[in-house]
């Protein structure tokens, strides 16, 4: 079969980590890239899940919350159990 040359452009940063792991794995770069566009017409898909989903603002903020307490757990007050932490809630409601 004839063989055709496919130019991608990508950041030199990418293109040395997936080098290194195409060489960890034994295999060339032109052979994976072989076995992806083999794998996506034989499917008819890309063989893996393509989204636009990203967190809305509220879930974006308790997961910047839960970074910063982990980081700095002595900004946040401790219960030792649920029902002590919802039983303040409700006399402070």
């Amino acid at each position: 079969m004839a063989q055709t040359n496919v130019n991608i452009r990508m950041d030199e940063s990418t293109k040395k980590a997936f080098d290194l792991f195409c060489s960890e794995i034994g295999l060339s770069v032109s052979s994976v890239f072989n076995m992806f566009a083999k794998t996506v017409v034989r499917e008819q898909r890309i063989p893996f899940e393509i989204t636009t989903e990203v967190p809305n603002r509220d879930t974006f903020d308790a997961m910047n919350e839960y970074y910063e307490m982990l980081e700095h757990p002595e900004k946040y007050k401790r219960y030792s159990s649920f029902k002590d932490a919802v039983n303040e809630v409700l006399e402070n409601a």
